[in-house]
């Protein structure tokens, strides 16, 4: 809303988003503590962000941004593992005061000298970059600002806001409850393709806002492969993202807790929890692919999976996933910097994760006290207006059958309004 002045070293900039959604009552004989509430219900979210780097030189430069999260979410994000509102914090407990979402020294080490011309954003100030090279990062991020990213879905500013739309809901990525972690990434570039690995602190407890400094305790390994090229004549390149990550963590296994409970019931309900500290590995891999149709629309598509067996840790609790969707701007009809999009996603939990669910056992997000299993199946869809200069209202509708995986609940109707500034 305000105009900037195009420092070439200094970046400062700003956003809010706010998200209001509700649902009406929706079919429910039964509900437990983790249960998506039945009963018509409304929430808003907001988020507020203060973004600034530094570039030392033209190949050094330091970012960080401040942020505040608030506002809540519907059943404050209970019930669902393709949550509604990707913007809302899973911690009801944490503070609302202002910290740190990222913090970082991005490095560039030139490879060839050849230049390639590159868009400034808030997490790279360069006007030009090396066409071959290593980018290194360190610090405090969030991984999916670089792995699993989609031009058609990852931003709940402008695009779709289900948790399991704009990020790989299978991909249980390091971070804390609000979505950071500290680590060290390291890319290479080339023409067609990007190689990037990145090491980082995994949370102490399932959704934990504290990271496990121990490494040789709790880490994650992630890598992707980005490829370019193009797949349709006459057509803009399009992408291919494969990823596969590594976890090691204080996590259960559904299947010991659940034998184990059935042996010795000493808890009303297995409890994944209820172990010695202990370091168990989690895996997964993923896949995304993103191709432009026209100047206004593309498709896009996901793939996930993973092992199933030890407890959902940071993200949201999928063991399988995928999704297809197109989505573009309103250039078709004089409104270039509107946006539209509409998404499928169907979510599954592993045998294991089920049987524990249908127990009575609660994850982090799920429990409605036993299960009918089906998966959860999401419709999305968006439109967002550019008003003037840095505003843009949305309207959103999604759409859930058998939310938590649980064929006796829903389906579900959630419309959103939703306000994005830019300052």
């Amino acid at each position: 809303m305000i105009p900037h002045a195009e420092w070439d070293r200094l970046w400062l900039s700003g956003q809010a988003n706010f998200i209001s959604q509700w649902h009406p009552p929706f079919h429910s004989p039964y509900q437990g503590k983790n249960s998506l509430t039945p009963e018509p219900q409304i929430a808003t979210s907001r988020i507020l962000t203060l973004y600034t780097g530094l570039r030392l030189t033209k190949t050094t430069e330091f970012l960080c941004d401040v942020q505040e999260a608030g506002g809540h979410g519907l059943s404050e994000a209970l019930g669902v593992a393709g949550f509604f509102n990707l913007d809302v914090v899973r911690n009801t407990t944490l503070s609302r005061a202002p910290y740190v979402a990222r913090l970082m020294w991005h490095q560039i080490i030139p490879l060839g000298g050849k230049k390639v011309a590159s868009e400034r954003s808030p997490l790279s100030l360069f006007r030009e970059l090396p066409e071959r090279r290593l980018e290194f990062r360190f610090g405090k991020m969030s991984l999916v600002d670089f792995f699993d990213f989609s031009m058609y879905g990852t931003d709940t500013n402008f695009q779709f806001m289900n948790w399991a739309v704009d990020n790989n809901g299978a991909y249980d990525y390091a971070a804390d409850t609000r979505g950071y972690t500290f680590a060290a990434l390291l890319e290479y570039h080339d023409k067609n393709y990007v190689i990037r690995f990145a090491e980082a602190l995994m949370p102490k407890i399932a959704n934990g806002i504290h990271l496990d400094a121990d490494m040789s305790r709790a880490r994650a390994e992630n890598i992707e492969l980005e490829l370019h090229g193009k797949l349709l004549k006459n057509r803009p390149a399009g992408a291919l993202r494969l990823l596969s990550y590594v976890n090691h963590a204080n996590m259960g296994d559904y299947r010991d807790t659940v034998n184990s409970w059935l042996a010795n019931p000493t808890t009303p309900v297995p409890d994944i929890t209820n172990h010695p500290l202990h370091t168990t590995v989690k895996y997964g891999f993923g896949a995304n692919f993103e191709q432009p149709l026209t100047a206004w629309l593309g498709l896009f598509a996901r793939w996930g999976w993973n092992e199933g067996r030890h407890e959902s840790f940071a993200y949201t609790e999928v063991d399988q996933t995928w999704q297809v969707g197109a989505a573009g701007n309103g250039g078709r009809w004089g409104r270039k910097y509107d946006r539209i999009g509409l998404v499928f996603v169907s979510n599954g939990i592993s045998n294991d994760h089920q049987r524990y669910l249908s127990l009575g056992g609660l994850g982090f997000l799920l429990g409605d006290g036993k299960l009918n299993y089906s998966r959860e199946n999401i419709l999305e869809s968006f439109y967002t207006v550019h008003a003037w200069r840095g505003i843009f209202p949305a309207f959103g509708l999604q759409y859930v059958v058998n939310p938590g995986y649980n064929a006796d609940r829903g389906p579900v109707i959630v419309p959103t309004l939703r306000l994005h500034l830019e300052f």
